[in-house]
């Protein structure tokens, strides 16, 4: 038998709630210690089977019990099993304890190994009951899934299934997925219900199957109103970091051996600006050989003329 006990601050007269969890039914699985990868760069995973975050109103005095439990929580790795969960609340139902949850399958596990973190829930022929109202079930269910699935590198995948009936203080309703429904009871309470509620991102993802948002006023059994939320089949996960690719190295350059032949270099021009000289020189230089050439015919000419 686990046991929790919540305290209420001084200033509400030292009121203590206590909420106690009782196995039944098959015993419970092997449940492993707190996890050893929930760090970020490794991945985490965690599910539930049931959660409450109730406050209940007293009759006899203007206080505020609250009721906030948890069956079959568990973070990687770990694995859990119970159908039966009670609460014993002070001030309430005469001092004896009231079945909060009793199903035939009630499981949670959450697992991270190889790059991949994992949370499942699944819960099987369920009653959930509320302080107050000891015959009227607050909600039952036939069965109702939740997965969260992130790998690492991968987009992460939240699920969360409904399969079968709903049945809400005693009314019987259609649930639509993605949308959120209303059933109202006169001289009961009312109840807001959202189904398959899922939530992703690059890294992380999570899916309830039915949270409930309560509020119903008995005035039974010392109870004048509680109000809160409960949440059924409930998984999360984080994705271990993808790990980082290598860098392509440099391509190695070939060296000799290699049988290819080097290709000559082109000779530079040479700078003609440098000798004061451009493109047209070779022109003028070999214009000018001829006109010295010619000059010299005339001289040898003239010269046998005046010997004549």
């Amino acid at each position: 038998m686990n046991s929790n006990t919540f305290r209420l601050p001084a200033r509400r007269l030292g009121v203590i709630a206590t909420a106690t969890v009782l196995v039944a039914g098959p015993a419970a699985l092997a449940t492993a210690g707190p996890a050893s990868a929930t760090g970020g760069d490794k991945g985490r995973a965690n599910a539930v089977v049931l959660r409450t975050g109730l406050d209940v109103s007293l009759l006899n005095k203007t206080l505020n019990v609250p009721l906030k439990v948890a069956l079959n929580e568990v973070q990687a790795p770990a694995s859990a099993e119970k159908t039966t969960l009670t609460a014993d609340l002070d001030g309430v139902n005469g001092g004896q304890p009231f079945s909060v949850l009793r199903a035939d399958v009630a499981t949670a596990k959450a697992t991270v190994e190889d790059g991949k973190a994992q949370g499942y829930s699944n819960i099987a022929r369920a009653k959930v009951h509320v302080p107050g109202l000891p015959l009227l079930s607050l909600i039952e269910v036939e069965q109702v899934t939740s997965k969260a699935v992130c790998a690492a590198g991968k987009r992460p995948v939240a699920e969360a299934n409904l399969l079968g009936g709903v049945t809400v203080l005693g009314k019987k309703v259609t649930l639509s997925a993605g949308g959120t429904t209303h059933v109202e009871v006169p001289g009961v309470g009312e109840v807001r219900l959202d189904l398959s509620k899922t939530h992703t991102t690059s890294r992380t993802a999570a899916a309830s199957a039915l949270e409930l948002k309560v509020s119903v006023n008995p005035l039974k059994l010392n109870v004048a109103e509680v109000e809160g939320t409960v949440t059924l089949a409930g998984a999360s996960c984080e994705a271990p970091a993808a790990a980082a690719k290598p860098e392509p190295s440099a391509p190695v350059k070939p060296q000799g051996g290699t049988g290819e032949k080097p290709v000559a270099e082109k000779p530079k021009e040479a700078n003609l600006a440098e000798t004061g000289g451009n493109s047209s020189t070779p022109y003028l230089v070999g214009g000018g050989v001829m006109l010295l050439a010619a000059g010299g015919g005339a001289v040898i000419m003239a010269r046998r003329v005046r010997k004549g």
